[in-house]
């Protein structure tokens, strides 16, 4: 048998257990389950040795294990950014995979990942270091012209 509540019962029962409530009480912390995950674009210098060695250390794991050819992750891949964004993904990614409390289908998510990332992979690259590193030239951002700007941003253009 069910009992229904009105909204107010409904109210007081939530507010009756909210009272019990105590966030120092909580467990664990809320990062996503298994993954750390870098925001390259504002790592702090005090934080930065300790991303960049592990992500050093699983990209060194990743290409000798999944045989990634120097064509595609060159020894210089941590002066490409794009390529650090790919493996960073790919990282977190991974370690969240093979977290213990994945319910066994982060493997072959992991996978299905890598092989969506390898063209990307390929792309960001494409083979430029294979006698020294080369720099690839940045875009550069074009001035906008403020009143242009506020002029096309005032409209939703969703049509």
């Amino acid at each position: 048998m069910s009992a229904e509540y009105n909204e107010e019962e409904v109210e007081a029962l939530i507010a009756q257990q909210m009272a019990r409530f105590n966030p120092a009480d909580r467990h664990g912390s809320s990062d996503p389950l298994g993954a750390h995950v870098v925001d390259w674009r504002h790592l702090t210098d005090s934080a930065a040795p300790a991303e960049w060695a592990a992500l050093r250390d699983w990209v060194e794991w990743f290409v000798v294990r999944y045989r990634i050819a120097e064509s595609v992750v060159p020894f210089c891949w941590y002066r490409h950014g794009q390529l650090v964004e790919e493996l960073s993904a790919l990282h977190t990614a991974h370690t969240a995979a093979f977290d213990s409390s994945d319910g066994g289908f982060g493997p072959i998510g992991w996978h299905e990942r890598l092989s969506m990332a390898l063209p990307r992979l390929t792309r960001a690259y494409a083979g430029g270091c294979a006698d020294g590193h080369r720099d690839v030239r940045s875009r550069k951002v074009a001035p906008i012209d403020p009143q242009e700007w506020d002029a096309w941003t005032n409209q939703a253009h969703a049509h």
